[in-house]
């Protein structure tokens, strides 16, 4: 796929085939998660941290109700009265299996007859008038919800017990990777954020100019053998690794391994998707959370990377001093650049996709693996939140870590160089790992 044309964001036939294409993608995602297993499966909580798989397929088609049929077509309400009941913010997570949900059935036929109406406004939407139609935005936001429920979904999979329900092939296996260690980042300014991307979400704006020295980043994410080495040196019984946070969190909780491992017969073994098998030393690191990334970055004798460090090196081009969509260019992705979209249910390895290599050569920085950074979630200078505060602006603060890249569970469409992730940094469940930096003068 090659980059979008300047007509394609504000060409109403162009906009309508990009929002069609993005989100049935979403839609034929969100069928394959909820239909590889039986009811029972949909309607459990598989963990205290997500909801049943039933709340996150009923609360898409809730949405996409709340802004495209009512908020973008002034339609009246098809189910008001079920409103509440997937209000992200009105019930936790942990509750939500006490509620009076739609069954499975009934989830399905309604999120498919707001898909059917959500279709016929974007057949007769001409994208402009209002701030939300213009240039689709409201329906790219919408396919971007639905595909971060999906991979919100894909971790409800991964925690789920039982058999294997979903399958994929894995990435093209590669040669080991023996390039350089690190890149190094010039110093200087680069443009971060932007104002141009027709769907970048409210914390992704405004662009804005950022001066970052000159640093060290890592080539490739973290493997899992380099960590093992973490391990095997006792990095989870030291406390000079850790911050005082980070050691109060690992101590009483017993951790002492990426979550999913364990340690068997010798050799270090982790469930995936249903499926036990040895740790794959080559492949990114996962299911990390950010203690346990900064700790390793300090056993290492390096550091997580700044969130404007982890952008410079994934969007400038030192030679045209501009910052482009992603490493590789303006491009949309394609399978030769970035392992994305649940097309592997796993993280190729370490020094894949040479193809997606930023213009000083680092790889991997979109897709396989969420990475941590050591910035905590803030606005931008000139930050206004649209089309409402929950989406960032109540998020704002210390108690969120950013990420940024993506993961093989993030589809094209919720992912760019611009794109902001957040958690907190206990989290182990998500799919997340990391590269760390040095100073450029050390």
């Amino acid at each position: 796929m090659t980059a979008p044309a300047p007509d394609s964001l504000t060409d109403p036939e162009s906009l309508r085939e990009r929002a069609l294409d993005a989100l049935v993608t979403a839609r034929d995602r969100t069928a394959l998660l909820t239909s590889c297993v039986e009811d029972p499966d949909l309607t459990a909580q598989h963990s205290p941290l997500m909801s049943p798989l039933v709340w996150d397929l009923a609360h898409i088609g809730n949405q996409e109700e709340l802004w495209l049929l009512r908020a973008v077509a002034g339609r009246e309400a098809l189910r008001p009265e079920i409103d509440g009941l997937y209000d992200a913010f009105e019930h936790a997570r942990s509750e939500r299996p006490k509620l009076p949900l739609l069954p499975p059935a009934e989830a399905r036929t309604y999120a498919a007859e707001v898909r059917g109406r959500a279709l016929d406004v974007l057949e007769s939407s001409a994208f402009r008038g209002s701030r939300l139609t213009e240039a689709g935005f409201a329906f790219g936001m919408i396919a971007q919800h639905e595909q971060q429920h999906d991979e919100t979904m894909l971790i409800t999979h991964q925690l789920r017990r039982g058999p294997a329900a979903l399958t994929a092939p894995d990435p093209a296996p590669v040669a080991p990777f023996t390039g350089p260690a690190e890149v190094l980042v010039p110093g200087g300014p680069f443009v971060m954020g932007t104002s141009t991307e027709p769907w970048a979400l409210d914390n992704e704006r405004p662009a804005h100019r950022r001066t970052v020295p000159s640093f060290h980043i890592d080539t490739t994410p973290v493997t899992n053998g380099a960590y093992q080495a973490f391990m095997a040196d006792g990095g989870y019984g030291d406390p000079r690794w850790w911050t005082p946070e980070g050691w109060d969190h690992i101590r009483p909780h017993g951790i002492e391994a990426p979550l999913f491992w364990r340690r068997e017969g010798g050799q270090w073994l982790r469930r995936r998707f249903g499926v036990t098998e040895v740790v794959p030393p080559d492949e990114p690191v996962l299911h990390v959370c950010w203690y346990e990334a900064d700790a390793y970055a300090r056993w290492a004798g390096r550091r997580l990377p700044t969130e404007a460090e982890w952008e410079k090196a994934a969007r400038h081009d030192p030679v045209s001093d501009r910052s482009t969509r992603y490493p590789w260019g303006d491009a949309d992705p394609t399978p030769e650049h970035a392992n994305l979209g649940q097309r592997h249910l796993r993280p190729a390895p370490a020094g894949s996709y040479p193809a997606g290599a930023s213009p000083l050569g680092v790889r991997q920085l979109i897709g396989d693996v969420w990475e941590w950074t050591s910035s905590d979630l803030e606005p931008y200078p000139g930050f206004a939140a649209f089309p409402y505060r929950e989406y960032s602006e109540v998020f704002f603060g210390p108690d969120h870590k950013v990420l940024r890249g993506g993961s093989f569970a993030v589809d094209q469409v919720a992912c760019r160089g611009t794109f902001r992730n957040w958690d907190y940094p206990i989290r182990r469940q998500i799919f997340a790992g990391f590269r760390t930096a040095r100073d450029g003068s050390s």
